[in-house]
């Protein structure tokens, strides 16, 4: 495990370095962010090594193993509670008089595109984070400690990206808590749904896309109310993991 984690940084670093020429989208997004599909390679090497072609085939499959979900009513949260999160964010901004647009555009004929291009994205990070990392992770710390952990490391990860963009300090402060908030979320969609790595993914997908649509385009997105969101809902979450009877299991939580 201590060398996905070393190779997840070291093969980040040349879009680090060289990744801050914006993409050519109307959201903000650095070239950098092509560092996406890092966790992926990174996983594949270490499989490679440990299980050879086989393992890395398996590992692939896993971008579409929903058939490890016995209830699909789990596939409703991950795709419905990110765009509720942005949605309430949305309502508190407006609600306390934070600056939002004149007017206001939601631009849902972006949505498919939107779709396709971070539904390749997620699997790229998510067959890292969740397909490989997070079950011996969980398995050894138990699930509350193992989601918290990992989602620090994740925002850790990002925060070059996060500065590409020529955001601020506390902008990067208050979307690296949102982060880590928000792994916590995955991790327990991704156990409740069999330990899926679709589920993840899927939710990984429609929390860039509730981003991407918020108006205009992400422009008025402010990480600090949507911070504050996601941990209320983290935090119920992870509630849940430390009262759950004696027993239960980390894939049952």
């Amino acid at each position: 495990m201590n060398l996905y984690f070393l190779l997840v940084f070291v093969l980040a670093v040349p879009f680090w370095l060289w990744g801050g020429g914006k993409l050519p989208l109307p959201i903000n997004l650095p070239a950098g962010a092509l560092v996406a599909f890092v966790p992926m390679a990174a996983a594949c090497a270490v499989t490679y090594r440990q299980q050879g072609r086989a393992g890395v085939v398996h590992l692939l499959k896993r971008t579409f193993d929903f058939h490890r979900t016995a209830n699909g009513i789990w596939f409703l949260p991950a795709l419905l509670l990110p765009p509720l999160i942005y949605a309430l964010s949305y309502a508190i901004l407006r609600w306390t008089g934070r600056p939002l647009p004149e007017t206001v555009e939601i631009p849902l004929s972006m949505a498919p595109v939107f779709f396709a291009m971070f539904f390749v994205g997620g699997a790229g990070e998510e067959l890292g984070w969740s397909a490989h990392a997070i079950d011996p992770m969980q398995d050894r710390w138990g699930v509350a400690r193992a989601s918290l952990a990992l989602g620090v490391v994740w925002a850790i990860w990002h925060s070059i990206p996060y500065m590409q963009t020529g955001n601020s300090a506390a902008w990067i402060m208050w979307q690296s808590a949102q982060t880590v908030g928000l792994r916590v979320l995955l991790v327990w969609i991704y156990n409740r749904a069999g330990r899926s790595a679709f589920a993840a993914i899927l939710m990984h997908v429609t929390a860039n896309m509730s981003w991407s649509l918020f108006p205009n385009f992400g422009s008025h997105y402010d990480p600090m109310v949507t911070s504050v969101v996601v941990w209320a809902a983290a935090a119920i979450v992870l509630l849940g993991w430390r009262t759950a009877p004696s027993g239960v299991t980390s894939q049952a939580s």
